[in-house]
């Protein structure tokens, strides 16, 4: 059973001085420039443009007109223009050009000639986005670089009804406003083949909530990828004229536009393999130790969310040496001034300031100095300061760090795109073995966090591998 609104521990003690020596950093300089910039770009950009193809050579769906006025009104709201078409003719390098995102709405069968196919091609290879929606997956069988894109062809489906989503990624634009259940009605899509191993998959059908699903448990029903130089979204749902009417529906339709035009940035690499350090449940949190004053709180949302301070909740039940952590985070306010960071690399101690002697800090905070802003290893090593803008998301949306750890190397991963690399050569302090932790940085620092989650990997060199 969660906690509603309740602090998981406070310590009262002596302000103690973590990450910023200082407290939070006051100047705004380039570095919180970009934060605002990227704040006002959220909703879309004013050349954004995206095409809405709805041909169909086989079943014809009686939701597409409401789902293209969907699209236009997510449009006309967000700050992109939509076009519309059922003419493959559209669908040459010249026009194609004009538009960041192509949707495949309820397409079904052989709707591209050979010319118009390459031509798609050539469009995904120089960076376009697609989004396809429901019958997307029940077009272009025999074109294998569309069986890519998709990421999984239609096989069958039983009778519309309700079903019940698992929602797995909560960073996702396409997601991130999902409770971790959704229950909803539509038609369900069983595939030929399990995305999972290929794509990021951000939802799953609980079989077990209707009848009629056939692929033995794991039912992706939406997910993304990067896909031979392009952005890829595709979502199960869309079947009925009433989806498009559903708020939850929208958003997550936009969430996915967003996404493949650029105008969000998310993990969509294939994650596999990872075992949970917080689910979003209080249980989840009895392995983890509040060390220093302040506290986090566990909200309804299955986040938790930074309280006063300066301390850290760092994992206790053991420490870690080969790894991939992931975890989404996000801050509270619009100058992107919000002290954190993710503590890796010390041994465990209820003092906070263990963790700032022994171990690394990777930052969150947006404001500060390079070598002590988002993606900084603190004090060590700046990240890739245009790659770092390029991947990160305004405050708050939910951003994504994989902080992959080998051997005395120690990468950090933005939204799926490496911003850091950094080797540890201090000998009093050591990579090979230690705890991880979260940051409660002061009382005006809001930060939130959810799903941390880590992956063990085999010991290797840290000069292996990218």
């Amino acid at each position: 059973m969660r906690a509603t609104g309740r602090a998981v521990t406070a310590v009262v003690g002596a302000a103690l001085l973590i990450g910023c020596v200082s407290g939070p950093a006051a100047s705004k300089g380039p570095e919180g420039q970009q934060a605002e910039s990227k704040k006002a770009d959220v909703k879309g950009r004013a050349d954004d443009r995206v095409l809405v193809f709805s041909k169909t050579a086989g079943f014809r769906h009686d939701s597409i007109p409401e789902g293209i006025a969907a699209v236009k009104d997510l449009g006309a709201a967000n700050g992109f223009a939509v076009d519309a078409t059922e003419d493959g003719a559209a669908f040459t390098s010249r026009n194609l050009a004009k538009y960041d995102a192509v949707v495949f709405l309820s397409t079904t069968g052989d709707v591209l000639n050979a010319g118009q196919q390459k031509a798609f091609e050539g469009y995904i290879q120089r960076g376009g986005g697609y989004v396809g929606i429901h019958a997307a997956a029940d077009t272009e069988y025999d074109w294998s670089f569309y069986g890519g894109l998709v990421g999984a062809y239609f096989k069958s489906h039983p009778a519309i009804q309700p079903a019940r989503i698992e929602v797995e990624d909560h960073a996702h634009p396409a997601t991130s406003h999902l409770p971790e259940s959704w229950n909803r009605t539509d038609e369900w899509y069983d595939y030929r083949s399990n995305p999972r191993e290929r794509t990021h998959v951000l939802a799953s059908l609980d079989e077990s909530s209707y009848t009629g699903g056939t692929m033995n448990g794991d039912h992706p029903i939406a997910w993304c990828q990067n896909y031979q130089g392009g952005r890829s979204f595709y979502t199960g749902v869309g079947h009925t004229k009433e989806s498009y009417a559903d708020p939850a529906v929208r958003q997550h339709l936009l969430g996915g536009v967003r996404w493949a035009i650029g105008a969000a940035k998310a993990d969509c690499r294939p994650e596999n393999g990872y075992q949970p350090l917080f689910d979003g449940t209080e249980a989840s949190l009895s392995a983890w130790k509040q060390a220093g004053p302040g506290s986090f709180t566990l909200g309804d949302d299955s986040t938790l969310t930074s309280s006063g301070g300066l301390g850290m909740l760092w994992y206790g039940a053991s420490g870690f040496g080969s790894y991939s952590l992931k975890l989404d985070w996000k801050m509270a306010s619009a100058s992107g001034d919000d002290n954190s960071g993710v503590f890796v690399g010390f041994p465990a101690s209820d003092d906070p300031w263990s963790a700032v002697d022994n171990g690394y800090e990777i930052q969150i905070d947006a404001t500060d100095a390079p070598d002590r802003t988002t993606g900084a290893v603190y004090s060590f090593k700046s990240a890739d300061i245009k790659k770092r803008d390029r991947a990160l998301n305004p405050p708050g949306e939910w951003n994504t760090y994989e902080i992959r750890v080998e051997g005395e190397r120690l990468r950090v991963y933005l939204n799926g795109v490496k911003i850091n690399d950094f080797t540890n050569t201090d000998p009093v302090r050591s990579l090979r073995d230690g705890h991880i932790g979260i940051q409660n940085h002061g009382a005006e620092d809001q930060v939130s966090f959810r799903d941390i989650r880590i992956k063990e990997l085999p010991a290797r060199s840290a000069a292996q591998g990218d």
